[in-house]
């Protein structure tokens, strides 16, 4: 680690928290002071000029463009639907699931295609749905939602959804099939397109082995993480 080279590491506060904490100590950067359960948001890194940033998810990538963080890390959809200008780096594995088409099991309808003309589609993501029906011809209504999107075609606000699943089990509770993948999604490592330049060998060694304990070469205590 580059003692004299400050950087800031945003990351996301949340159900990903842990694993980059496991993913960073496994190369060797000392995160207990990230483990502390204050309410700090800026936490540095004992013994260097480093430090952490903690954020919301979807706020990561706005901190890594404007440079009030040199690196952070952001799931793929994130990235997709806020169409910040950061550098991608890394794709670190851990958080993976699928950006998906869903529709009510009862409708039939099995394939994009079969979906009606201005059919409404409720989604978190309305970027990356309305490029994907686009793509595929349809002129879809697409209806922002920020919580339960399976609640949309329950009670008749859409016809069908675009979101986020792992295993498949909310969308069967609630009796949704997918119909169509969007995009397959994990955590990203981002950095800042000036801090990428200006402290690239900083930031080069730190992706290195990082890259070595996603390959297994290094001491693997993020194994249950990813």
């Amino acid at each position: 680690m580059d003692k004299l080279t400050p950087l800031t590491i945003a990351v996301p506060k949340g159900r990903l928290q842990s694993a980059v904490i496991c993913l960073l100590e496994a190369a060797s950067i000392d995160c207990s002071e990230l483990r502390d359960p204050s309410r700090r948001l800026i936490v540095p890194v004992p013994g260097t000029k480093w430090r952490f940033l903690l954020a919301k998810p979807a706020d990561v990538p706005t901190y890594v463009e404007y440079g009030a963080a040199d690196l952070g890390v952001v799931g793929k959809d994130i990235l997709l639907e806020s169409r910040k200008d950061v550098a991608e780096l890394l794709d670190l594995g851990f958080g993976a699931c699928r950006l998906i088409v869903a529709v009510p099991e009862s409708s039939g309808i099995e394939n994009v295609k079969e979906l009606d003309f201005n059919s409404r589609v409720a989604t978190k993501f309305p970027v990356i749905t309305t490029e994907y029906f686009n793509r595929q011809g349809i002129q879809a209504e697409v209806v922002e939602l920020n919580g339960s999107v399976e609640l949309g075609p329950i009670v008749g606000l859409a016809d069908a959804i675009v979101d986020i699943t792992e295993t498949g089990t909310t969308l069967r509770e609630n009796g949704l099939v997918p119909i169509a993948d969007v995009a397959r999604v994990s955590s990203r490592l981002i950095a800042n397109r000036v801090s990428y330049k200006v402290k690239y060998a900083t930031i080069h060694s730190l992706v290195v082995r990082l890259r070595g304990v996603l390959a297994g070469e290094c001491s693997s205590g993020v194994e249950g993480a990813l």
